[in-house]
């Protein structure tokens, strides 16, 4: 069984920084793409940053410049350094794997529960 943990929300003000850190456990063969995802009260989940295993990154283009995703392979986690916060990142942070349960199994799409950024003065 896989899981996914994050860490690092909170409350933070405007022109500030937080990090946040999601570690995958569990039976794992690989994770391909890990990535980060944000929900903002009444609008859909929506793609933050990504990085593959790798290294290649993407990001939305209203984090361009002040998030960077990063992620250590050897301890199967991956970051979210997030400066310049502005109020309208708040929003509860998912973290999502791609993860290969077994050699021969097709990669799975794996959730954390969350993590809450509050952007607010």
């Amino acid at each position: 069984q896989v899981q996914l943990v994050e860490s690092g929300g909170g409350l933070v003000q405007p022109g500030g920084s937080l990090r946040l850190s999601c570690a995958a456990s569990g039976r794992i063969f690989r994770i391909d793409v890990m990535g980060w995802y944000r929900q903002a009260p009444g609008k859909q989940r929506e793609l933050v940053a990504s990085v593959t295993s790798g290294g290649n990154t993407n990001y939305a283009d209203s984090v361009k410049g002040r998030f960077t995703i990063s992620r250590d392979n050897a301890k199967n986690t991956v970051y979210l350094r997030m400066s310049s916060l502005k109020p309208e990142d708040t929003a509860v942070y998912y973290c999502n794997a791609e993860i290969k349960v077994f050699s021969f199994s097709a990669a799975g799409d794996y959730w954390g529960k969350g993590t809450l950024v509050t952007v607010s003065s």
